[in-house]
């Protein structure tokens, strides 16, 4: 069974950690690849704010939290939880 952790009230610069962890990083707001760039949500092709990442477990892939993504990522992957 995965243990699920919210990030959501995580300290910024803990995302930050995780992010770096990832091969990620931020710009103080958005999430940026290893290049400078924002990350865009796949789903909703908008840049994903640090306060309002969503990872799912044993991924990379980086989301908004909406439930539009959630529900995109859930039909394309299955239920990984």
């Amino acid at each position: 069974m995965v243990d699920l952790v919210s990030i959501k009230n995580m300290p910024k610069d803990v995302k930050v950690l995780l992010l770096k962890e990832l091969g990620f990083d931020s710009d103080g707001t958005f999430v940026v690849d290893k290049d400078g760039k924002r990350v865009l949500d796949k789903y909703i092709e908008e840049p994903v704010k640090i306060n309002n990442m969503f990872i799912f477990p044993g991924s990379t892939i980086i989301l908004d939290d909406n439930p539009l993504s959630i529900n995109s990522f859930l039909e394309e992957f299955g239920d990984v939880l």
